[in-house]
């Protein structure tokens, strides 16, 4: 097993945690020894997608992992500006925030209503702000911190020649507020890092089959098991930030270049190092 006991006695916030990527980091975290909080809109239904927090909750317990289910919406600023207090009330402490929450809505520019818009911001940009700005002080005032950022391979720039996907996929907005959020984590990495708090952004490499993504993934285009992405958010969660910080990784990419052991998400079996595929950014 590795890294079993890297994150003993620390608590991380992962928000947008009832399934998919967010599950998945919950269960990895706290597979490291954290005691995880899980957020998303309801703790025990989900009216649009499969999965829900009492789930996530139970899957963590019964591979002997400490979780707490907490509701939260990212739409209402009342909910985020309460969160991280909520959190170091529920389990006394806050070490790690991973911004995950978000649901894509993809448009052509011309297409995209106002509404739709502003959501995007909301849920990419604004919600994280709100949380780091919430979790700063905890982590300064405890000497450390880590904050991971949920990116995305689309902020990386359109590949000419330009194919269907980039004409009519309408992820334009989508990807430029991911952009956005990236440079947002370099900038507050830059503002904290004499205060031992890493800032650090990890996104899929290519593609994860998520219940959420799958509506804007074409059926044929292959995805990559979403364990290197766990491992990568677990190699940035526990690190001085003299160490690493202001990074902007993918999660086939870093483990890599790191030549770092990629485990499932109970931690207890080893996965067969990442390949780079043909197909991948050739900017990453």
């Amino acid at each position: 097993m590795s890294a079993a006991n890297t994150l003993q006695g620390r608590v991380a916030l992962i928000t947008g945690a009832s399934r998919g990527i967010g599950r998945a980091i919950a269960q990895r975290l706290a597979s490291a020894g954290a005691t995880v909080v899980v957020t998303a809109r309801s703790v025990d239904q989900s009216a649009e997608f499969p999965g829900t927090l009492a789930e996530t909750v139970s899957l963590i317990e019964q591979n002997g992992g400490k979780a707490i289910a907490l509701r939260a919406d990212i739409e209402s600023v009342e909910d985020l500006e309460t969160l991280v207090p909520r959190t170091v009330e529920a389990a006394g402490r806050l070490d790690i925030l991973v911004n995950n929450a978000g649901i894509a809505h993809y448009a052509r520019v011309e297409d995209m209503p106002l509404e739709t818009f502003d959501l995007t911001v909301q849920h990419y940009l604004r919600a994280p702000f709100i949380l780091c700005q919430k979790a700063i002080p905890v982590m300064r005032e405890q000497g450390a911190g880590w904050i991971v950022n949920i990116g995305s391979v689309t902020a990386q720039r359109p590949i000419q020649p330009w194919g269907d996907w980039e004409r009519l996929g309408g992820a334009t907005i989508y990807a430029a507020i991911k952009l956005a959020l990236n440079r947002f984590s370099q900038g507050l990495a830059a503002e904290l890092e004499h205060d031992n708090i890493a800032v650090n952004v990890v996104g899929p490499s290519t593609a994860i089959s998520t219940p959420g993504a799958d509506r804007f993934t074409p059926e044929d285009y292959p995805t990559e098991p979403v364990e290197y992405l766990t491992e990568t958010v677990l190699a940035m969660s526990h690190l001085p930030a003299a160490e690493r910080t202001g990074l902007i990784t993918h999660s086939l990419h870093f483990p890599y270049r790191e030549k770092l052991p990629v485990y499932s998400l109970d931690g207890k079996e080893q996965l067969p190092p990442p390949q780079i595929p043909e197909y991948a950014h050739p900017d990453i």
